[in-house]
């Protein structure tokens, strides 16, 4: 099994094959339709494909990444990456290579030196900051 679809693709898929098969007169369930998805990405069942696709974080341990924190422009090396959302979130800590100002103000510095995020499949973090910034995008 290489290559394969995060599960919320796998899912749609699925779907997709019900609801096909359906329309032809070919009713199945929703355990049947799963079952043929893992079958079709060579697996020897759903269970199977299921925990082979939510293995892999995102961001992975040893990473060099770079993006912002808080607005401010940061490159480091992921120390840290565990998958949370079956594929589709990872919590990730950042050691940064140089560290992060994260005060919004001349007069003051708070430098984080690594941190700890939940980030989505696109890199970015649900959680915002009150002008709307996300916490991090990498």
């Amino acid at each position: 099994m290489t290559n394969i679809p995060t599960l919320a693709a796998l899912k749609s898929q699925a779907k997709s094959l019900r609801a096909s098969l359906g329309a032809t007169g070919h009713v199945i369930s929703h355990a049947q339709s799963l079952e043929l998805i893992a079958k079709q990405h060579g697996a020897r069942d759903w269970n199977t494909l299921h925990a082979a696709a939510g293995t892999a974080p995102l961001i992975q341990l040893g990473h060099q990444i770079s993006g912002r924190y808080l607005g401010q422009a940061f490159s480091g090396e992921v120390i840290r990456a565990s998958d949370i959302g079956h594929g589709l979130r990872s919590q990730i800590t950042v050691r940064f290579d140089t560290p992060v100002n994260v005060s919004k103000f001349d007069s003051m510095v708070v430098e984080r030196r690594q941190v700890t995020a939940t980030i989505d499949q696109s890199g970015v973090t649900v959680e915002k900051t009150s002008d709307g910034t996300r916490h991090m995008a990498v």
